[in-house]
């Protein structure tokens, strides 16, 4: 507020917008002044606080890998490996108690189900096929290995055969 302001509120007694706000805006600052000082004053005898720390950060969990290949039988079959390194393997069942899966149950619950599955399962077998001829079926043969190693191995070697083939 100047000067200028007074003189014309004295001189016509009319307040207008402006200065009320100018006036309102005066008062406040002298108030946040009195109310700073007042918390000094008060709050000096304190000792000074031990500033919180937040706890331990928990990491967030990883974020899914990306399928590495493009076409979607390859995709499914990557998946379904990245699936099976994380939820486990398993023989005589799709799924077992804990979680863990086959072969055919990983790479039906990544395509989710339909004719990529059964494509994916098909495009598996007769990788398996080349190179253990007596393979049959593809649970006959996920149930015939004794640890996750071949059959984690096979299904990567499949996913790079499909991208390769463009499948």
């Amino acid at each position: 507020m100047n000067a200028t302001t007074l003189t014309s509120v004295a001189a016509t007694g009319v307040v207008d917008l402006e200065t009320r706000l100018a006036l309102a805006d005066a008062a406040m600052n002298v108030r946040l002044e009195q109310a700073g000082l007042a918390f000094e004053v008060n709050t000096a005898h304190l000792p000074a606080a031990e500033p919180i720390l937040p706890g331990p950060l928990t990491p967030a969990p990883p974020a899914p890998a990306p399928a590495e290949y493009a076409t979607p039988i390859a995709a499914v079959l990557q998946r379904a490996l990245n699936r099976l390194k994380e939820a486990g393997w398993c023989t005589g069942q799709y799924r077992d108690e804990q979680g863990a899966l086959c072969l055919a149950g990983a790479i039906r619950a990544e395509a989710g189900g339909g004719s990529v599955a059964g494509a994916a399962c098909q495009f598996l077998l007769e990788v398996i096929q080349q190179q253990f001829t007596a393979a049959e079926t593809l649970p006959s043969w996920n149930d015939a290995q004794i640890g996750p190693e071949i059959p984690l191995r096979i299904l990567g070697q499949a996913a790079d055969q499909a991208a390769a083939s463009g499948i």
